[in-house]
């Protein structure tokens, strides 16, 4: 199944084998990213984590690169930036 992805705020998609195997904790992610439960979803393959407000992502890309993820390959960032009649959804294939 697809998951919804907010508009006006990043959020990150996250490939859920390369997840697991980075090492990172969901309770890292929480308090880094001070997240609420419906901004931690997994469904299949997918991790989708956001929206994100207020986070400096260049620093926190730094941090997911440092933990063996690599952009694109492993992790997306959709920026949020779309017209509020638009509805996004995502799914891993």
């Amino acid at each position: 199944m697809a998951l919804p992805i907010a508009g006006q705020a990043p959020t990150l998609c996250v490939r859920r084998e390369a997840y697991e195997k980075s090492g990172l904790s969901r309770a890292e992610l929480d308090t880094r990213l001070n997240l609420t439960p419906e901004e931690f979803r997994v469904e299949g393959d997918l991790i989708v984590i956001g929206p994100l407000y207020g986070i400096e992502l260049d620093e926190f890309f730094q941090e997911l690169d440092a933990a063996g993820l690599r952009y694109f390959d492993d992790y997306f960032e959709l920026s949020g930036n779309w017209p509020e009649w638009l509805q996004l959804f995502a799914a891993a294939r």
